[in-house]
């Protein structure tokens, strides 16, 4: 039995398919297969059910699968043990980020990283949230930063910043006149929404909770749409489509300014603060940096937290 054999494995059961899981750990599907086949002659029991259309995890399968990730992570510490012994900045450090966070801070990020700790790279990865916490249990990622909440994984956690939601309306829209609008005003427009899967989905259905209704049904096709992006969405908006909520950080620093009509679709957006009239506290989103408990590089993480607020965060609170 070698690690080798146990990331083929893992890579078969998370991927269900030979080929996928042969490319991702860059070897040929026939050496893959070879190696699994061996290891189940070893086990002497049987990992996976093939079938012409799909590859299923066996029961027993299951319980070495969850075991080889537990041996393998353990093995990637080995090797980081070692390196933080030499320097624990040295070498990459394995970043996830959502989609809805990574447009707007890796660019600054990276930049910060350069100038502090040009020895550690980011390897990046832009993802869900529920693909990202299963990249950092099995070791693929070193740290993610999501948008609370999410599941209890037992990871810890250092918040981030407080970012707060604002409003886009169309140039032409009634609301666009105003300098700040309200939840309940928004109640009674046409909502467009991020696609299942995006946590930010989650958070502006808990801004405005009756779209959430129409999501069951073909009536919701009228009352909203859903958008692969957060720039695709502010183009539709930018079209005339409907309104959406945003993250501060997406929001264009010359889109504060006072309306103006122009040749870019930004400038057919009006963005707004959320307000509410009751004293509640505006929408908002915390953004945190997640990495597991055993991770035992935590210079790299303080290192990666510095950066962070080293960036250009308009609009948001820094949270130490």
């Amino acid at each position: 039995m070698t690690l080798t054999e146990l990331k083929y494995i893992v890579a078969v059961a998370r991927e269900k398919h030979f080929g996928r899981a042969a490319e991702a750990c860059f070897v040929s599907q026939p050496t893959l297969s070879v190696a699994i086949k061996k290891l189940e002659d070893e086990l002497e029991c049987k990992l996976f059910e093939r079938s012409a259309t799909e590859v299923t995890v066996t029961p027993l399968g299951a319980e070495i699968v969850r075991q080889a990730q537990v041996v393998l992570e353990q093995a990637a510490e080995i090797r980081e043990i070692a390196r933080r012994g030499k320097d624990p900045l040295a070498g990459p450090l394995k970043l996830g980020v959502i989609y809805t966070i990574g447009p707007y801070l890796l660019p600054d990020l990276v930049r910060q990283i350069i100038l502090a700790t040009p020895q550690m790279p980011l390897m990046l990865q832009e993802n869900f949230t529920a693909r990202l916490l299963e990249m950092l249990r099995t070791g693929e990622l070193d740290c993610a930063i999501m948008a609370e909440p999410f599941p209890d994984t037992g990871l810890a956690i250092a918040p981030l910043y407080d970012e707060p939601f604002y409003a886009a309306v169309p140039l032409s829209h009634p609301l666009a006149t105003q300098s700040s609008v309200t939840s309940q005003q928004l109640k009674d427009e046409t909502l467009l929404l991020l696609g299942n899967g995006h946590c930010f989905r989650d958070h502006v259905l808990e801004v405005c909770p009756e779209f959430a209704r129409y999501s069951s049904h073909a009536q919701g096709i009228q009352k909203s749409f859903e958008g692969s992006s957060i720039e695709t969405i502010k183009h539709m908006v930018a079209a005339g489509m409907g309104v959406t909520l945003v993250p501060r950080l997406s929001v264009p620093a010359e889109a504060l300014c006072a309306p103006k009509r122009g040749k870019k679709a930004e400038g057919f957006v009006r963005y707004l603060p959320v307000v509410d009239a009751d004293g509640a506290a505006p929408p908002s989103r915390r953004v945190v940096l997640a990495w597991r408990r055993s991770f035992p590089r935590y210079e790299a993480i303080a290192a990666l937290r510095n950066a962070v607020y080293a960036c250009e965060l308009p609009g948001v609170t820094r949270l130490s």
